[in-house]
């Protein structure tokens, strides 16, 4: 069933006209070819859906040569241009400072000069969502030309069109101002939670509750020593259980010296009095990361297959509103990325250094292969280390290990070289403490700030949906209706079809001997009344058609038109207007 566009009764003076009845016309464009690289080279801005992200985009990504624009079906669109996009992002609008090229799936809506844009403009995006479901297609959705000259527009007085836009500026200005303090409200909380972070990593924000129990607490390097033992300890149980499922019975101990001894911790001069250096690979029992080719194993139910999209920054929870379900393969392979409580998970690839931590009693699950999975030797310890890893103490050391390989991504021994310092168990469990009763009290901010930047927006469609109504601004007589409006747009689109009919025109050999000559002349010198299109070749403008030379006819007419004894006459058929003659008759003495 297709949707219809709403269309309330209008004030008095106004009128619902269908869009092309204000449009002169719709440019389209197209694609140079890729294949030839001198087209993609030059200064021309070429205008794609991508760029249309902003109502005022301030250059377009891609730029191309003249020779281009002459060698497609592209066309140079003057400045201060709406163009609306047909495919794709429907219903999006932009309005360029400077000259531009468009592609196939944009459209250069050419107005008459008798509207105002910004009442145009400021329409059509109160329609986006009802444009957005006039899209059909399977891939990408498009609306077809038909449907968008079609469009309702309420078409108010020209007096009244530029209040209502200077109105909806005001009003949306507030709005803007107000958001914008909103969204340096929210940068500051982000900013605060970075600090609350580093303060808890580097002891500042337990530094009055390390003093008061200095004397409760175990020295970091006793549970250093503990996490050591427990984690070659955990190896050998894991290779003894290796050799078991083999069949086999280990005959010395030489396999033990197949054990990979942990980095050394870089030391860190700053730690507080309590704690000692470590460095991630000592903590953790071992890390890993996802398979490929886990999509053919996609099911509608199943174990949770966690992404990176799975995983925040600066924030250890898991995100679970868009999830992937899986039904996992049986073998090593699906054991080996299950997770655990009290894993890391750390993005490896793309928006990499997000960090998720896995709770107590989370359901069966897996990871992809940009993510990678951390456990703890201790398994307590996996909160205190995913904060850890979060916040911009780690990321600062995983950017300079990046920037050290000169690679996009991390590698799995990324993980393990971040250097840090170790604080007793207690401590630990007060850090998390510390953090999650601040960051929980900033989520609550955040949300509110979101909430009213919502607001702003539904604020801003409903001031669009009253301008559109005629009920933002009060609607006063004006000396000329939206009907007598319309009746000039007509005027000005007959002239604009002409001015193109005109410039089309092929001069004849004889036509290209003629001199120029002032039309008043020729005017004065007929016999008859005469049509623009004889007047463009009596007066000898024929010669050479060029835009620029059927403007300047144009605009020496408009002047012999405003000369005494010129007279204009509508040629009518029925009531729609044809054409205009023009005659001009001597003026005498008692006339004058």
């Amino acid at each position: 069933m297709s949707r219809r566009q709403n269309t309330p009764n209008l004030p008095s003076g106004w009128k619902w006209v269908p869009f092309d009845e204000v449009l002169l016309n719709i440019i389209g464009g197209g694609t140079p070819s890729k294949s030839n690289p001198s087209y993609w080279s030059g200064y021309i801005p070429w205008l794609s859906v991508k760029d249309m992200k902003t109502s005022r985009p301030k250059d377009t990504i891609d730029h191309i040569s003249l020779d281009a624009i002459e060698n497609s079906a592209t066309n140079l669109i003057s400045p201060d241009t709406l163009i609306v996009s047909t495919r794709m992002g429907l219903g999006k609008i932009v309005r360029l400072p400077f000259e531009t090229t468009i592609n196939q799936d944009l459209k250069a809506l050419i107005l008459a000069k008798s509207v105002n844009k910004s009442y145009v403009e400021y329409w059509y995006i109160s329609l986006a969502s009802y444009i957005e479901s006039l899209g059909t297609g399977t891939t990408v959705k498009g609306i077809r030309l038909e449907q968008l000259r079609s469009l309702k527009l309420p078409l108010a007085p020209r007096a009244i069109q530029d209040l209502v836009v200077n109105k909806i500026e005001e009003l949306f200005s507030h709005i803007d101002t107000g958001v914008e303090g909103l969204k340096q409200a929210k940068a500051k909380l982000q900013q605060y939670r970075q600090s609350v972070l580093k303060d808890a990593v580097t002891g500042k924000l337990t530094e009055q509750w390390r003093a008061q129990n200095a004397d409760k607490l175990e020295p970091a390097e006793q549970l250093l020593e503990r996490i050591l033992d427990e984690r070659r300890a955990n190896w050998e149980a894991e290779q003894l259980k290796a050799f078991e499922e083999k069949g086999k019975i280990p005959k010395n101990d030489k396999w033990k010296d197949k054990y990979i001894t942990p980095k050394e911790p870089r030391s860190l001069e700053w730690l507080p009095s309590g704690w000692t250096n470590t460095v991630t690979d000592q903590v953790f029992s071992f890390v890993t990361s996802g398979s490929r080719g886990w999509a053919k194993y996609y099911s509608e139910e199943g174990a949770l297959f966690l992404r990176v999209g799975n995983l925040f920054h600066y924030n250890v929870e898991l995100d679970l509103r868009k999830l992937q379900r899986v039904s996992p393969p049986t073998g090593s392979e699906g054991s080996r990325t299950r997770v655990q409580e009290g894993d890391n998970l750390v993005s490896i690839t793309a928006d990499v250094g997000m960090v998720g931590y896995v709770p107590e009693n989370f359901e069966e699950a897996y990871i992809n292969q940009h993510v990678a999975l951390a456990r703890p030797v201790v398994t307590i310890m996996g909160k205190y280390l995913s904060w850890l890893l979060s916040g911009d103490f780690a990321k600062e050391q995983f950017k300079a290990l990046q920037k050290g390989a000169t690679k996009a991504g991390l590698g799995l021994d990324d993980i393990r070289s971040i250097n840090f310092g170790l604080p007793s168990l207690q401590e630990q469990h007060q850090i998390v403490f510390e953090i999650e009763s601040r960051i929980s009290g900033l989520e609550k901010l955040a949300k509110e700030i979101d909430d009213k930047i919502q607001h702003a927006s539904k604020l801003k469609s409903s001031i669009l949906a009253d301008a559109f109504s005629g009920q933002l601004v009060e609607n006063h007589a004006t000396e000329e209706t939206a009907e007598q409006l319309l009746e000039k747009i007509h005027l000005e689109k007959g002239q604009a079809e002409q001015k193109a009919k005109l410039a089309k025109k092929k001069p004849t050999a004889r036509v290209k001997k003629m001199k120029r000559r002032p039309i008043l002349d020729v005017l004065m010198e007929s016999k008859k009344a005469l049509n623009v299109d004889e007047l463009f070749e009596l007066s000898g403008f024929q010669g050479e058609v060029t835009p620029e030379v059927v403007e300047e006819f144009y605009q020496e007419l408009k002047d012999v038109t405003a000369t005494k004894g010129v007279n204009v006459t509508p040629v009518k058929v029925g009531n729609v207007k044809q054409g205009d003659l023009f005659e001009y008759k001597e003026i005498k003495p008692n006339e004058a």
